[in-house]
């Protein structure tokens, strides 16, 4: 029976803010309005309206003036983000592809792998990275 798959937010960029808030608070404890701007490339009202947005669908809590924190759930799909982006970024840098090209295409395709077929990357990317042989064969054919 296949894996029941999870749940997202169900857009790709409440998905980038909540995958942004997660990396925040985890690396000054906090995530803030300004911060998170600065970080997404985006004016600090549209982080305001998203963040409103969040609160409303209960996967943040916003203060006005002092700052935002993940729910459960909104701890919870961020963290199932980060690790897709991780599964991918890892799986393509076996084959030697750069960085930059890894990093868009990662972008791209984080939001839209099903469960199912990350677990089938993240198969293989052991069984490769298991066996020197067959990644040497799988990049050769990727030539």
């Amino acid at each position: 029976m296949p894996s029941k798959p999870r749940r997202t937010s169900g857009s790709v960029a409440m998905d980038d803010y909540l995958e942004q808030i997660l990396h925040l608070i985890d690396e000054k404890g906090y995530a803030r309005a300004i911060d998170i701007s600065r970080n997404l490339g985006i004016s600090q009202a549209s982080v305001t309206n998203m963040l409103q947005r969040l609160d409303a669908e209960s996967l943040v809590k916003h203060e006005k003036y002092r700052g935002t924190v993940l729910t459960e759930e909104g701890t919870r799909i961020a963290r199932a983000i980060i690790e897709r982006h991780e599964t991918l970024t890892r799986f393509l840098r076996l084959f030697g592809i750069d960085e930059e090209t890894i990093y868009r295409d990662v972008e791209g395709m984080e939001h839209h792998v099903s469960r199912p077929t990350l677990e089938a990357i993240r198969a293989v990317a052991e069984l490769l990275e298991a066996d020197g042989k067959l990644l040497a064969k799988a990049r050769d054919a990727c030539r």
